[in-house]
């Protein structure tokens, strides 16, 4: 299957989470934070913080540890969050 990751595609296998795509395909961080703009991407990777949320589909603050990929998800990196502060 095929998605795209901020308009590259990448090859995913059926059952990766959006952080397995990108870990396969070296990409180290796709969020940056609300303050200070510092870059963001996996930290617990069992979805209790919010380190790698991600917009998959027009849909923001997905978190990519815990979100399995679908063929033809559009996943764009995400300035910030738009969860209540």
């Amino acid at each position: 299957m095929r998605v795209l990751f901020d308009g590259e595609e990448f090859e995913a296998e059926e059952g990766q989470t959006v952080a397995g795509v990108l870990l396969a395909k070296g990409v180290r961080s796709w969020r940056t934070t609300r303050g200070a703009g510092r870059p963001r991407g996996l930290f617990c990777g069992i979805g209790v913080c919010f380190d790698c949320l991600v917009n998959v589909n027009g849909v923001p603050d997905v978190r990519a540890c815990q979100r399995v990929v679908a063929d033809g998800d559009d996943i764009r990196t995400q300035t910030g969050a738009e969860l209540p502060s």
